[in-house]
This record gives C-alpha cells, structure tokens and sequence, in this order.
C-alpha cells in the first residue's frame, strides 16, 4: 500500500513534477492537489494523509498560518515545507508551528525523496543549515535577533513590506483592513527600533529575509 500524498502549490509545473517523481518509486503516491490555501485546507479537513508537502506561499490562507489551521484539523498530520523561500526566512517558524521539516526549493533534488519519506515516517527532516538556525534559536547565550520577537502576522507582514507589496494589497491578501495592517507595520517598526520602510528593506537585507535573486 502506498503511502498517499498531497500536494499544496500555486505552480502546476511544480505539482506535475512532483507526481511525476513520486510515479517511480513503489511506496508514494500523489493522491491529490491543492493550488491555493483553502482548497488545501479543504482537502486536510476531508480526509487523512500520510503527508502534506507545502508551499508557503499560495493565494488565500499560505504560510505559518496554515500550517497550524492544518495541524488544528489533523494534529498527526505530517507536514514537509518545500517552499522558494530561504530557510533563514521561514524555517523556524515553520517547525515551531508544527511542520515536521523544510526542504528550500534551492536545494538538491536529491534530498526530495529521502525529506519525504523521513516525514511519513513519523520523523523530522533537518537540513544541517536548519539545524543550525534552530540551534541559535533556542541557545540560552544566543543574542536573539529582534524580528524573532515579531508575531508569525507581523513576521508575515514585514516579508510583504520590504518585497514593495504595498498595504492595501497586504490586506486584501489577509481579508483584513488597511488600518490593521498600518497597526501591524507601525509595530513592526517598533520591535525593530527602525523608523521608515527604507530601515525594513535593510534590516531584511542584513539579515537574509528578503532574497534579492527573485
């Protein structure tokens, strides 16, 4: 019996390759798709998977908080990220809200199916850079970097700011109102002791938050 797979991703060349992967090999299976976050969420709600592998950026719900509406749903529910996102972005708070690994669309093809199938397996799948993210993360003599105080919306927020997506469009993705957003990102600035979006674009800079090759 196979292992049954869904795929979550705005790309269809993306989930095409990704069935097409999983075609040769004797123990998985794609056994259905998503192309936003709410037909992913449907499909969780629906069923059992032996795996959820998940883009973090999709339209309608995406990121960290659809990991944890998915694990609210299904708290066994085996969640790989594969997203286009650095892990320095995202990795850690994707763990923390209950994904069982990252795998950066970056990396080696090769790692695909072995981060899959120790996911299924019940276990966790930590690239050595992850690991290393998560060390720093939770190490009592670590300086705590000040964007890890922000909250996973005002995280989610600030990659949207310094990406040029302007507040209105930041809103509507969220189906909040543009004032909610203005009070996110005058917290933002804030917590990171910055005063101007042209500070945010370069405190992300500095810290690898905003990926200048896309």
């Amino acid at each position: 019996m196979k292992h049954e797979v869904l795929v979550a991703d705005d790309h269809a060349i993306i989930r095409d390759g990704l069935r097409k992967i999983l075609e040769d090999t004797e123990d998985l299976v794609v056994a259905g798709e998503a192309g936003n976050g709410n037909a992913a969420l449907d499909k969780v709600r629906e069923r059992d998977w032996s795996l959820v592998v998940l883009d973090l950026s999709m339209p309608g719900r995406s990121g960290i908080e659809l990991i944890k509406l998915m694990k609210a749903e299904r708290s066994k529910l085996p969640i790989l990220i594969f997203s286009m996102h650095p892990e320095e972005q995202y990795a850690v708070r994707a763990i923390r809200a209950g994904a069982s690994g990252y795998l950066s669309k970056e990396e080696n093809s090769d790692l695909f199916l072995p981060a899959i199938r120790r996911v299924v397996a019940g276990g966790m799948f930590i690239s050595p850079k992850v690991a290393e993210l998560l060390a720093a993360d939770v190490s009592p003599g670590s300086h705590t970097q000040l964007h890890s105080t922000l909250s996973n919306r005002e995280y989610e927020v600030l990659i949207r700011i310094v990406k040029g997506i302007s507040l209105t469009d930041i809103a509507d993705e969220f189906s909040l109102s543009i004032k909610t957003i203005s009070t996110h990102k005058t917290h933002i600035l804030a917590k990171l002791g910055l005063s101007s979006q042209a500070d945010l674009v370069r405190y992300a800079i500095e810290h690898k938050l905003l990926d200048l090759t896309k």
